[in-house]
């Protein structure tokens, strides 16, 4: 049975909230600087491909494309972010409509993702997820709309949205393999009864295709950086699992998200499988030990659904709604953007870190030159200045000039593959270190520590070790494998 009738678009509420948004992300955007991904997503910008280790090429090639038309500064590299986020918003509000919310409850679904800290986090910055958000909504939306009316073509346009996903981050095979789960156990399984289905599942693999050779031809890399998060993080992602879905979206939408799963469960048997999808994707995060972040944007779904029934209460307690969605906005907000000054970002830091991550890199570099002017003046042309770690390499590449720093190598992530130490560097080395480990340390003679990094916030680059080494114990070429991280 088709469901073919749905509430006229409330188009202009819902634009002005999405301008709105827009607007705050685009004022706050340079206050602090860059994340230390977005100095690794400028670097891999000038290496495009169609793969990296950690990563298919999407991000990358929008960062080139929104520094290039923008401008290359915090704010030119974050445009794009912005207008993704921003239609995140109006997609939200779409989904709600689907679900039979009137102009109030599209408006109110809008507001309620624009408020929400997640998409105010990943909107703010240039990341996988900000892109991959979109790319979710999308997903609900079309598979929303193709529940309701039974008209197969829309796995058409899934298909489609899959296929470019897959090229920003494979995290997608989750909500997509958790809705078919759903439909399996659910239904209505008649939608899987189509060749459209199978039109849909080829233009997927067609657009992904290019980065899945390349995984191919360099021995799937992303299945070890996947092993990497799991092994290392899994047991506190776990744990931190279901506050953080709480937490990540907001407290105050915890009753709505509620709500809506309650509403479609109840009211829309067409659309259960929404619904289900959710805990399914969740018992999938779980079992792999992923992030909890994987599964929100089926909650922001689950907020759509929710908000219609909402307004009778709204209507009722038109006090308590608005402070409740101030207050959602407000914390949201100063969790996720650079609204506290930069020395007093250890007030947001425990709740999310990655505030620390856009603050001192231009100071952590002017360090980095401190210690390498103790390099002596003669040896510079076989010494080697080694980063631990993508974020430390992005910030050289991006600052060291001023400060005459040399080319920076890492072994981490892609950065292993664009470079690495002639055979010929057989002089010092500094080793810019988190922690002074073995790890790194024993491929180098008499290492002393010369300086550390000293924050003003309690970020991963505050005490960071400089170490100065006379030279690698072997050459590079055979040396760099041993060094090389997956994550």
């Amino acid at each position: 049975m088709t469901r073919l009738s749905v509430p006229a678009f409330a188009a202009r509420p819902v634009l002005a909230v999405a301008v709105v948004f827009g607007a705050v992300l685009t004022a706050l955007s340079g206050r602090y600087g860059y994340h230390r991904d977005e100095l690794y997503f400028l670097v891999a910008a000038h290496h495009l491909g169609w793969g990296y280790i950690d990563q298919p090429p999407l991000t990358p090639l929008i960062a080139r494309v929104s520094t290039t038309l923008f401008g290359d500064t915090v704010m030119g590299l974050r445009v794009l972010s912005t207008l993704s986020a921003v239609v995140t918003v109006i997609v939200v509000a779409l989904i709600a409509r689907e679900f039979g919310s009137h102009r109030r409850g599209q408006v109110l679904a809008a507001v309620c993702a624009a408020a929400s800290g997640y998409v105010l986090g990943v909107g703010h910055m240039v990341s996988t997820s900000t892109y991959d958000l979109l790319a979710w909504m999308l997903i609900g939306l079309f598979a929303v709309k193709l529940l309701r009316t039974g008209d197969g073509r829309w796995w058409l346009a899934l298909g489609a949205t899959v296929g470019i996903a897959l090229e920003n981050k494979y995290l997608v095979v989750l909500p997509v393999g958790a809705l078919l789960i759903a439909l399996l156990v659910v239904g209505p399984r008649g939608v899987l009864r189509s060749w459209w289905l199978l039109a849909g599942v080829a233009l997927a693999g067609l657009i992904a295709l290019p980065n899945v050779l390349w995984q191919f031809q360099h021995d799937w890399p992303q299945l070890k950086v996947a092993g990497g998060i799991s092994e290392d993080d899994g047991t506190e992602n776990r744990i931190m699992f279901i506050p953080l879905q709480i937490l990540q979206l907001s407290p105050f939408l915890v009753p709505i998200w509620i709500a809506g799963f309650l509403r479609i469960w109840r009211h829309l048997p067409w659309a259960r499988s929404i619904a289900l999808a959710y805990p399914v994707l969740c018992v999938a995060v779980l079992v792999t030990g992923g992030k909890s972040y994987y599964a929100l944007p089926l909650l922001l779904v689950l907020v759509a659904a929710g908000c219609e029934p909402l307004i009778g209460w709204v209507d009722l307690h038109r006090v308590r709604a608005v402070v409740g969605l101030a207050l959602t906005a407000l914390t949201s907000a100063l969790f996720t953007l650079p609204l506290v000054p930069a020395s007093a970002a250890d007030l947001v830091i425990p709740v999310n870190k990655e505030q620390g991550e856009q603050i001192g890199w231009p100071a952590f570099v002017s360090t980095v030159a401190a210690a390498w002017a103790k390099v002596p003046p003669s040896e510079r042309s076989t010494a080697t200045l080694f980063a631990g770690n993508y974020g430390e390499a992005g910030a050289v590449v991006r600052y060291g000039a001023s400060y005459g720093l040399p080319q920076v190598y890492s072994p981490h992530m892609s950065f292993a593959d664009w470079a690495r130490p002639p055979d010929s560097n057989t002089g010092p080395v500094l080793l810019i270190e988190l922690d002074r480990t073995p790890r790194f340390e024993t491929y180098f003679r008499n290492c002393t520590q010369v300086g550390k990094i000293d924050s003003i916030v309690s970020n991963d680059e505050d005490g960071t070790a400089l170490v100065l080494c006379d030279g690698p114990t072997e050459p590079w070429s055979t040396l760099w494998p041993k060094v090389r991280q997956f994550y």
